[in-house]
């Protein structure tokens, strides 16, 4: 239930925001908008405001259909107008007014992101600190000489160095790096009066192209140190099975001395020989007292490849941090992360148009949905986030060039004010239908990949 309204309340604020914009610059240019709807297809509520704009009459209508929203406005194209009412119609507006019209709505959504990255600025949000786990091995981050422990303070592109405010602040950093093939370097508190040192995170050997955890697994930087502890131990799993409690330090598994959370995690998804486990001597410390346990992990495949799981909470939760800005600051930064965002998506997005990226990065409504709800049940600031970036996707998609979207109306105005010609209706109809289509094939993909990431 969580998730249906979480999902619920994100579609109808983006979508009231998106149509807002065109809603309030369409009123101020002095066209007038005849419906404001939220959602498709059959009126469930409608109502007429009494108060509105001078020569205003709109109606607002909340429809069944959520995925999507529109601002119909007076248009001589759309049926018959008025003479006395000829000079507020759409189409007879002058070329700046059509596209400011047009570009506000993308632009509110860009502006919603900006707020809501500026809430969770000065809320503050708990993070954990950016104290390395031990590298996965054979990784970029071990052959750069980390080995888990490293409490990194700083980190940049080209020698620009900036405070790394969390882990998430630096995995953040890491995914910009590895899309965009720059390496990433990181300044490491120095220990016991030592000095900081800084070493350099080959990121632009990766070629990445999915921003998932295969990312990071190659990078090697999985998770924040945490300790080698035994968390809640699924009732009939494999750890229960095997004796271990919640609470458990591990120490070793066979000769392996376990460090850390990350660490724990890596030896018992490799205790696994082909398709059989491999029961392996763990030396646990329980109410400070040393046991040895014989653990027999249980094999599950994880995409073509079969790792151990022990059925248990691996880890416990690491030293977190609570991230907030001034009032100054967290403007500034909630703008410069909705330009971050903005750009990456851009570049995302013209990589899997010219097949540097895969097609899977593209998420549909039942992805969107899971991290509504995941994202609510974890509090407000995580709900905000997952906001705030929905509605920068939102922004920047809109702005496509693609006939059916924002974008491809800019396009049309963008060859009026070069040419001084509109597009003809014959063009106009061959390029909607062109649209259409490729974005049946998005949807399509974008909800296939929904299927294959949720019951895949």
């Amino acid at each position: 239930m969580l998730t249906v309204i979480a999902f619920v309340v994100a579609l109808g604020v983006l979508i009231a925001v998106h149509e807002y914009g065109h809603y309030r610059v369409a009123v101020a240019c002095g066209v007038k908008v005849e419906r404001f709807s939220i959602g498709f297809g059959k009126a469930l509520f409608r109502w007429q405001p009494k108060r509105q704009h001078p020569g205003q009459q709109t109606e607002f209508v909340i429809a069944a259909f959520p995925l999507g929203g529109y601002v119909k406005m007076l248009d001589e194209r759309e049926g018959p107008v008025a003479p006395e009412e000829r000079h507020r119609a759409f189409n007879t507006q002058p070329l700046r007014s059509r596209a400011a019209i047009v570009a506000a709505g993308p632009i509110a959504n860009l502006l919603l992101a900006i707020v809501l990255y500026t809430a969770v600025n000065w809320i503050g949000v708990e993070e954990p600190i950016a104290k390395l786990a031990r590298p996965v091995a054979a990784s970029l981050a071990e052959a750069a000489g980390l080995r888990g422990g490293e409490h990194i303070t700083r980190a940049g592109f080209d020698g620009d160095l900036t405070p790394v405010q969390s882990f998430e602040d630096l995995r953040w950093r890491m995914t910009q790096g590895a899309l965009n093939a720059r390496d990433l370097t990181l300044e490491v508190a120095g220990e016991d009066g030592k000095p900081a040192r800084q070493l350099v995170l080959p990121l632009s050997r990766m070629e990445a192209k999915d921003a998932d955890p295969q990312m990071f697994r190659k990078i090697g930087v999985l998770a924040p140190l945490t300790r080698p502890e035994i968390g809640e131990v699924m009732a009939g799993g494999a750890g229960e099975q095997s004796g271990l409690r919640k609470g458990d330090l591990v120490r070793a598994i066979g000769e392996t001395a376990i460090y850390d959370g990350q660490q724990l995690r890596e030896v018992i998804r490799a205790s696994v020989d082909g398709d059989q486990p491999r029961t392996q001597a763990w030396e646990i410390q329980r109410g400070g007292q040393s046991l040895t346990l014989e653990v027999k992990p249980e094999v599950r495949e994880e995409g073509a490849a079969k790792v151990g799981r022990i059925g248990a909470y691996v880890g416990a939760p690491p030293d977190m941090v609570t991230v907030r800005q001034g009032p100054v600051d967290g403007v500034w930064r909630g703008v410069v992360r909705t330009w971050e965002m903005s750009a990456l998506t851009v570049r995302m997005m013209v990589k899997m148009v010219t097949g540097q990226a895969s097609l899977k990065n593209l998420s549909g409504p039942l992805t969107i949905a899971d991290y509504a709800g995941k994202s609510a049940s974890l509090g407000l600031t995580q709900y905000l986030i997952f906001l705030a970036v929905i509605s920068v996707s939102l922004g920047v998609l809109n702005l496509m060039p693609l006939p059916v979207l924002d974008g491809g109306h800019l396009m049309y105005y963008l060859w009026e004010g070069l040419t001084g010609k509109s597009v003809s209706d014959a063009w106009m109809e061959r390029l909607q239908r062109g649209g259409v289509a490729l974005l049946l094939v998005m949807m399509s993909v974008a909800l296939f990949n929904d299927v294959t990431r949720l019951f895949g």
